[in-house]
């Protein structure tokens, strides 16, 4: 008998986070204005909406390269 292809671990790490961590929930949002670091705690933050994939190999490469060129090129 054989495994489920669902159950099988083949690339787990890539594909969709569903949770971010407590510093990124916060740096998401004091930029959206929900999150003020003088009276704010950080505990107890709302809910953030998280749809971002993780990408690896090239792919990954080539956006870096892509945001490192408009970064130097924002600067000038």
């Amino acid at each position: 008998m054989s495994i489920h292809r669902s159950l099988k671990g083949v690339n787990t790490l890539v594909g969709e986070r569903s949770v971010l961590t407590r510093v990124e929930r916060i740096q998401q949002l004091a930029k959206e204005g929900k999150f003020d670091e003088s009276s704010s705690s950080v505990w107890g933050l709302p809910k953030v909406r998280t749809k971002f994939t993780v990408t690896s190999g090239k792919k990954a490469t080539a956006l870096k390269e892509a945001r490192d060129e408009a970064i130097a090129a924002e600067g000038k």
